[in-house]
């Protein structure tokens, strides 16, 4: 296989603010694999929180280009196993994951989402997000984007008093993230208030290790509660069912399609409600994500639609949120 790695800088269409950090563009990693005339593409984006930057990334994968050059490919399976043993972090894993993965795909000249037995005809609608800001301004990005179902990023003193000014203007779904800006006491008070004002759930309320907290919420809250930053890799599956609704699986964060598909299932056998959801990726990083809708309860596939300019095709939605899945291989993804 041939390797090779480019980077991008996406600018999005808002600042996109949550509780802890605020950005106007988003740095990504494009990996690419090919083999026999086809060409596969993964993606991963940076992340401050996880300390993960598109060099690092680089510098990882380059570091075993030679290794990668000289694997003898025959399943994304098995190459993600050759990965994980190469002290690669689960971000760069991933952007390589779903290189093979699409590659994979393109070579049997089948989506993936055909490969695994699955039927596109149903799957949740993603979520659109809205960015923390002003009334004013999340007001206007709602109205800009009309959508059936908002994930709304809180964190502030007056979150229910936000929740229910944009409820005037929107009959939508509404999602709640805090991104771990709670406390276990203001979630259990916050979460009736918000029930009524047409609230599904709450994404990751507490700090990713306040499971203490979690476990009160559990017992008291009368919404559901999904996991975000308390669920990373396979290994936090079993925890989280103890201590949450359901949990939400990024593809960054746990290395690829490969683990994701395991958690997927080890969740479902634990009773959980199952979310996949972005990181502000573009098109690449999405049409992977779609692949999976099938086997979903929720999604929070809206990375491409926040960009004021993409830099691939593939799977493609459509105003109100009806997916488009190209008839290619793999995720079906072609760079600009």
């Amino acid at each position: 296989m041939q390797v090779h790695i480019k980077k991008y800088t996406l600018p999005l269409k808002h600042t996109f603010s949550i509780s802890r950090e605020s950005h106007d563009v988003q740095d990504t990693l494009i990996a690419s694999l090919s083999l026999d005339g086809k060409t596969g593409f993964g993606e991963a984006t940076s992340n401050p929180y996880y300390k993960i930057t598109v060099d690092s990334m680089e510098k990882e994968i380059m570091a075993i280009e030679a290794e990668i050059s000289a694997f003898n490919f025959t399943t994304p399976e098995e190459f993600h196993q050759f990965l994980t043993t190469k002290g690669l972090s689960n971000f760069a894993i991933c952007a390589l994951d779903l290189a093979a993965h699409d590659l994979y795909g393109k070579l049997l000249k089948k989506p993936l989402h055909t490969i695994w037995g699955t039927d596109i005809t149903r799957y949740p609608i993603t979520n659109y997000t809205i960015g923390l800001a002003s009334i004013d301004i999340m007001r206007s990005k709602m109205q800009e984007m009309p959508w059936p179902i908002y994930k709304i990023k809180l964190g502030t003193q007056d979150d229910v008093a936000i929740v229910k000014e944009l409820r005037k203007h929107t009959d939508a779904i509404f999602r709640i993230d805090a991104n771990c800006a709670w406390t276990a006491q203001e979630t259990i008070f916050n979460a009736p208030l918000l029930k009524e004002l047409g609230v599904e759930f709450l994404e990751q309320p507490l700090k990713a290790d306040d499971w203490a907290g979690m476990e009160e919420v559990m017992h008291h809250s009368v919404l559901p509660v999904i996991a975000d930053e308390s669920c990373i890799v396979e290994g936090d599956v079993e925890k989280c069912a103890l201590h949450y609704t359901g949990i939400n699986i990024k593809l960054t964060k746990c290395g690829g399609l490969t683990p994701a598909l395991r958690m997927i299932k080890k969740a479902k056998q634990l009773g959980l409600k199952v979310m996949v959801g972005c990181m502000t990726e573009s098109t690449v990083g999405i049409s992977a994500i779609a692949q999976l809708l099938p086997q979903l309860d929720y999604v929070d596939m809206d990375g491409a639609l926040l960009l004021k300019k993409d830099i691939a095709t593939g799977v493609s939605i459509a105003p109100g949120g009806k997916v488009i899945f190209p008839e290619m291989g793999g995720s079906g993804i072609q760079l600009l």
